[in-house]
């Protein structure tokens, strides 16, 4: 196994051990309500140092049950992970366009094409390679590859 192979499996067990050791140990047994959330906490604990503390505001929508209250809070961690995902999805998508239109760049063989696109922008230069590949089509410099700029074996 390799370092980082260790490391995961390592943060892994941590993070098990995590959520089981407060239920295989009983931490909470206690209580009415074990392991309630630090709104229900904090309630209790404001009741308990001053009973007549009246709230200033009340909730919008208060679930009739428990059970409906904890599945609206899985609904937004799903959504706020979906919404990272995407976020970190979008932005991965975009390094890997960007290498690859380096890479493209770096392929042409056209010193002043390269020298371009270390000055300017990945998506202009990008723009400007498709540009200059279509050109040396049209003027036949690439053979009858159709103006893609690359041999027809190249092609996918």
């Amino acid at each position: 196994m390799n370092r980082n192979t260790k490391i995961n499996a390592l943060l892994l067990l941590v993070v098990a051990a995590l959520a089981v050791l407060p239920l295989a140990l009983g931490l909470g047994d206690h209580k009415e309500e074990p392991f309630a959330g630090a709104d229900a906490e904090a309630e209790t604990a404001i009741t308990e140092l001053k009973p007549d503390y009246e709230p200033w505001f009340s909730p919008l929508y208060e679930p009739p049950s428990g059970e409906i209250e904890s599945a609206l809070f899985a609904l937004q961690a799903a959504l706020g992970a979906g919404v990272l995902a995407y976020y970190f999805g979008i932005h991965r998508g975009r390094r890997q366009g960007e290498a690859r239109a380096r890479a493209q760049l770096n392929g042409a063989g056209d010193a002043t094409t390269a020298e371009a696109a270390e000055a300017v922008p990945v998506s202009v230069a990008a723009t400007t390679t498709a540009t200059a590949t279509a050109s040396k089509g049209a003027t036949g410099d690439e053979g009858s590859s159709g103006g893609s700029g690359e041999s027809p074996a190249g092609r996918v």
